[in-house]
């Protein structure tokens, strides 16, 4: 599973989406063309790319804690506390996070789990503060008993940072990491995921792009993102293994504003049931349900 915050399905505009503006060539060469509001849905005879409701039933702008809790947890955790919250989870939300986490399901079955992702040493001492302001995805894995990965699992291969390449570690927070590809960091990815029955990666900084944070960097992060993914889909066995890719809400498919959108987040499914998958999935809080029904 490979998360992708703040990615929805937007007009066909050359100019303020993002995906059509760059020729978003994971889209083009597996889908033959870009999905938009007036084209959804796209297959092909692997993988399905189509819209997954954000929103819920709730009025308002989705927001990454209530999203990211209802699709890892199986919950519309924007009704349960009557609102969009983020972008961290709501307090009351934190015992559901601990209880029906996706990773806490595998576990309990004696499954192989992994979060692919690694922190900085400045995320531990963070922690070690006392700070308590942490991710849906985070605080699923420290509620389960699970190890965080470090800086040394990136080093021997065995996690990616959180921007692919490593090159923000190097130059935000000061490592000497090697700078690798973005096909290199799909294959690793691809590697450790056949090691566990649940693997998930997870990618933030599409976010940052759609708030306008860090516009310097939009070419390079698009072209992370797109050859990154445009990797995974080449590399992928479709026939023995099930990919699920998502987002928690719409903002990247739109620059024209810097908040998040009504869009429908993106969502493709590739591989085994990729298609029953799809249409198991409607709301956020239908994606755990489906990904632990198609891969017991």
């Amino acid at each position: 599973m490979i998360f992708i915050d703040g990615m929805g399905i937007g007009k066909k505009d050359h100019i303020n989406n993002p995906f059509f503006k760059y020729q978003f060539k994971t889209f083009i060469k597996h889908f033959n063309e870009i999905p938009s509001l007036k084209n959804s849905i796209l297959k092909n005879k692997n993988a399905i790319i189509f819209p997954t409701d954000p929103l819920m039933g709730i009025e308002g702008l989705p927001l990454s804690g209530t999203g990211q809790t209802s699709i890892f947890c199986g919950v519309n955790a924007s009704k349960i506390i009557g609102k969009h919250f983020g972008p961290y989870p709501y307090s009351t939300l934190i015992p559901i996070i601990e209880e029906k986490n996706i990773f806490k399901y595998y576990l309990n079955k004696g499954e192989k789990v992994s979060f692919a992702n690694a922190y900085p040493k400045i995320f531990f001492e963070y922690i070690k503060s006392g700070e308590k302001r942490l991710s849906v995805t985070s605080l699923s894995c420290l509620l389960s008993g699970m190890k965080l990965k470090n800086v040394t699992d990136v080093r021997k291969a065995r996690a990616l940072t959180a921007e692919i390449d490593n090159s923000r570690w190097n130059e935000k927070l000061g490592y000497n990491l090697p700078v690798i590809k973005p096909q290199t960091a799909a294959r690793r990815l691809l590697r450790l995921s056949n090691k566990n029955k649940f693997t998930l990666y997870e990618f933030f900084l599409t976010d940052h792009l759609g708030h306008g944070r860090i516009l310097d960097e939009f070419d390079k992060v698009m072209y992370l993102l797109d050859n990154f993914l445009f990797t995974i889909l080449n590399k992928f066995d479709y026939k023995n293994n099930t990919l699920l890719i998502c987002s928690d809400h719409g903002n990247l498919e739109d620059t024209s504003i810097k908040t998040h959108t009504l869009n429908p987040a993106i969502t493709i499914a590739g591989g085994k049931n990729a298609f029953a998958i799809a249409d198991n999935i409607k709301h956020l809080y239908d994606i755990k349900g489906t990904i632990t029904k198609f891969c017991k």
